[in-house]
């Protein structure tokens, strides 16, 4: 049988690398390459209000996903919105405006 003892200085380093990950030294993913993003990133992005935001979940403009108390958007659905929008007709409204 192979045995392998953690030492005291093990435990020291593996709190370390933990503290230094929750504190966000790790590396994170960049709003930009995130898949997911919570409503105050979509908010941010977009320069929107709220309102704004709950309009374009409730006309369909834009999906997402619910999760427990937590809606998430999918960053591929919000540039494609900004996609659309650039290749709509100037003059009609624009859907972040309603």
């Amino acid at each position: 049988m192979n045995v392998e003892f953690i030492t005291r200085e093990d435990l020291e380093q593996f709190k370390k690398e933990l503290f230094e990950e929750l504190r966000g030294g790790g590396s994170r993913p960049s709003q930009e390459n995130q898949k997911w993003l919570k409503s105050y990133q979509v908010k941010n992005l977009l320069k929107i209000s709220p309102g704004t935001l709950q309009n374009l979940r409730v006309n369909g403009t834009l999906k997402f996903t619910r999760i427990g108390g937590i809606l998430y958007y999918k960053q591929e659905d919000i540039m494609q919105v900004l996609e659309g929008r650039k290749n709509a007709n100037p003059f009609a409204p624009h859907p972040l405006s309603k």
